[in-house]
């Protein structure tokens, strides 16, 4: 494969990735806390594509969609209500708890050995063949990926709502005092988040066709450092830092021998680490920030 055809393969999973940490960054964004059982939601939506097998794809993909989007909102009501006002290490504790708790549902139910979806295959096959190497389901993952981010910022800087999500985000404290519907405000952030968590179940089940248990924390651990390494305080800058972290993957993955793949999570996070040192802030956050730490 040429290097044109490797660029736009880590461009699609830079998305895919940043996508991630936009349902990190959205809930850590309105309540400084941090959500790493969001992984676990989007192996559930993943699970939901293997267990609705038998249905038509428009019915699955709703399905995941819906189920994500509940999961999340249990989450919220169960976990992040009754810690809010909480410090954002003790959140990430109990969320963190919380994923490991689930994962282990998942390999009871589902198996250790993973469960193959099968859906939209198609989409693998080359638009672009040769050196390039170009499939259907890199231009879908773009595609799906701008419209998301798209209506994300119409919706933060178009409406009403958009509105009282920034506000809440500079200041929780001081929006609730002018009247913001605060609890509006957190459930609308875990709604996007499980909306992402489905677009990333289904996107990267399509490209890689098998759930396994690991499949959400492996994804979540990817993306949260993303977002940190953008900047968590600001959802573009993490969205960018998750975009970063998924392309720089993708493309180590593609430069290194395959008896070396093994590495590529270690190399991953050498990149991350000496980004964060020259930048302790964030690659994205200017110079001089005093960014909040999880």
């Amino acid at each position: 494969m040429s290097w044109i055809g490797h660029l736009v393969n880590a461009v699609s999973l830079g998305v895919v990735y940043g996508l991630v940490a936009v349902s990190v960054g959205l809930v850590f964004g309105v309540l400084r806390q941090v959500n790493l059982a969001q992984g676990e939601v989007i192996a559930l939506g993943a699970y939901s594509l293997w267990m609705t097998r038998d249905l038509p794809v428009v019915v699955r993909i709703v399905f995941c969609i819906a189920l994500c989007v509940a999961m999340s909102l249990v989450i919220q009501v169960i976990i992040f209500r009754p810690l809010r006002g909480a410090s954002a290490l003790t959140t990430l504790i109990v969320t963190f708890g919380l994923s490991y708790a689930l994962e282990g549902v998942w390999t009871i139910v589902f198996g250790t050995n993973g469960q193959p979806v099968s859906m939209l295959s198609s989409l693998n096959n080359l638009v672009v063949g040769g050196d390039i190497g170009l499939r259907w389901i890199t231009l879908v993952e773009m595609a799906v990926g701008g419209i998301f981010f798209a209506v994300l910022v119409l919706v933060l800087y178009g409406s009403k709502i958009g509105v009282m999500m920034r506000a809440t985000a500079e200041d929780f404290r001081t929006a609730r005092l002018v009247g913001v519907r605060i609890d509006r405000v957190v459930t609308l952030a875990f709604v996007f988040g499980g909306v992402s968590a489905a677009m990333v179940a289904i996107l990267f089940t399509v490209q890689t066709p098998l759930v396994t248990p690991t499949l959400g924390f492996n994804l979540i651990t990817l993306g949260l450092v993303g977002t940190v390494l953008g900047g968590i305080d600001r959802l573009g800058r993490a969205t960018a830092g998750g975009f970063v972290v998924g392309f720089v993957n993708s493309l180590l993955g593609a430069i290194i021998p395959q008896e070396l793949l093994v590495f590529l999570p270690m190399l991953t996070f050498m990149f991350v680490i000496v980004v964060l040192v020259v930048r302790p802030a964030g690659l994205f956050t200017p110079k001089g920030s005093n960014m909040e730490r999880v």
